[in-house]
């Protein structure tokens, strides 16, 4: 007979239930890991990650501090134990930015409202991820969009130059309004470079935001590895009758 635990305080008046914050977990677990195990993360392991809680469009699920490294997985069973680990690594926010669940870091903070922009402007979207990926983020310096000219980011649903969003104090309004104006000024890209910042990406759900960031960091140091052999060329025009997309 399985053991009943208590649900935690913290979860009483919550309007989510302890199964959806473990599976926002798991799904935050698995997009995390997946860019670390790529090399897409930056040295310093800086970013952030968030998706829709399950069964709730309108609330969001966050890393609650700095990434640094690979999160584990080996325990995400419901229960005491392990719902204090979400709590510790997990903020749960409303798209008003209203802290629900949890205690972000100061670095954290700073940014749920750049999350929060995006779902606000991309509905569809299901994953934001934010990272300093080191070669996407040399375009973000350059202030130059990165061309769509690598297989992989069609395969991905980036069939669009990712663009470049100007650059304003992290947080801010001025910063949370430029990424949204440049999403509404792209409707078909996916990922949004900051300009002196670093790399921004929406997704169907955890794993495609995830994969597309590997991707964008892939699609970066081969076009920087291509410009002395004259740069990256264009796909063939007939590339836009083609749906290379996979689903997965």
């Amino acid at each position: 007979m399985t053991e009943h635990i208590p649900t935690p305080s913290a979860l009483r008046d919550a309007p989510f239930g302890a199964d959806e914050l473990a599976a926002a977990r798991t799904d935050l677990t698995t997009g995390i890991n997946r860019i670390f195990a790529a090399s897409a993360m930056s040295a310093s392991g800086h970013g952030n990650i968030s998706v829709r809680l399950p069964g709730h469009h309108d609330l969001l699920a966050i890393n609650a501090g700095e990434l640094l490294r690979p999160w584990p997985a080996d325990d995400l069973r419901v229960g005491v134990p392990a719902l204090r680990t979400v709590n510790d690594e997990v903020v749960v926010v409303n798209l008003d930015g209203e802290v629900l669940f949890g205690t972000p870091s100061p670095s954290v903070a700073a940014i749920l409202t750049m999350h929060v922009g995006v779902y606000r402007t991309r509905p569809d979207v299901a994953a934001v991820i934010h990272t300093h990926s080191p070669y996407a983020t040399s375009y973000a310096l350059a202030s130059t969009s990165l061309p769509a000219r690598y297989e992989a980011l069609l395969v991905h649903g980036q069939a669009v130059d990712v663009p470049v969003a100007p650059w304003a104090p992290r947080g801010t309004a001025d910063a949370v309004r430029a990424i949204a104006d440049t999403y509404r000024a792209h409707p078909d890209t996916y990922g949004v470079l900051l300009g002196n910042h670093g790399l921004l990406v929406a997704g169907d759900d955890a794993k495609h935001a995830a994969s597309l960031v590997v991707a964008i960091e892939e699609a970066a140091v081969s076009s920087v590895g291509a410009q002395p052999l004259g740069g990256p060329v264009p796909f063939p025009e007939h590339v836009r009758d083609l749906d290379l997309r996979l689903r997965f």
